[in-house]
C-alpha cells in the first residue's frame, strides 16, 4: 500500500472516529501529495512521497519557532501535534547519538578536516546514513561541534 493510499484509508478512519485534528492533518497531507503529483504529471514513488512529508514537517517546525517568538503557545502546540501525525508515516529518524557517532567516524576517516571542509564532512556523513531520515540541522550542528566551529 502506498503512502497516499494509507493516508486516504486513515482519513476515513479519522472521520469515523471524529478525530478533527488528525483528519485536518491527513487532509493537508493528501492535498500536498496530490499537488506534487499534479506538478510532476505522474504518480509519486515512495521516496517522493516521503520528501513531501519531510517538507511539511520542516514547515511546521518553522511555524512553531515563529509562534513561540510571537507568544502563541497554543498554535505552536497544534503544529507540534501535526508533526507527530505526519512523522507516523515516516521511517524512524536517526537520533542525536547516532549522528554524533557517525560524524566522529567520518572525521576520523577524513584525517583532520577543518571548518573549510564542513561541506565534505556533511556530504560523507549523509552518505553513511543512506536512506535513513536525518535532520540536516542536527547534522550540521554536530559537524560544527566536532570541527570546533
Amino acid at each position: 500500500m502506498s503512502l497516499t493510499e494509507r493516508v486516504q484509508k486513515d482519513m476515513v478512519d479519522a472521520m469515523r472516529a471524529k478525530q478533527e485534528l488528525r483528519l485536518s492533518t491527513l487532509r493537508m497531507m493528501k492535498a500536498a501529495l496530490q499537488n506534487k503529483r499534479i506538478e510532476k504529471r505522474a504518480d509519486l514513488d515512495e521516496k517522493e512521497e516521503l520528501q513531501v512529508f519531510t517538507t511539511m514537517i520542516k514547515q511546521r517546525k518553522d511555524s512553531i519557532e515563529q509562534f513561540e517568538k510571537g507568544n502563541r503557545p497554543e498554535l505552536a502546540q497544534k503544529e507540534a501535534q501535526e508533526i507527530a501525525i505526519i512523522e507516523a508515516y515516516m521511517p524512524k529518524a536517526v537520533g542525536q547519538d547516532d549522528i554524533d557517532a557517525t560524524v566522529r567516524a567520518v572525521i576520523a576517516e577524513m584525517g583532520s578536516p577543518t571548518m573549510k571542509d564542513m561541506g565534505a564532512v556533511m556530504k560523507n556523513a549523509k552518505a553513511k546514513f543512506g536512506d535513513a531520515r536525518v535532520d540536516g540541522k542536527l547534522l550540521s550542528e554536530a559537524v560544527k561541534k566536532q570541527l570546533g566551529g
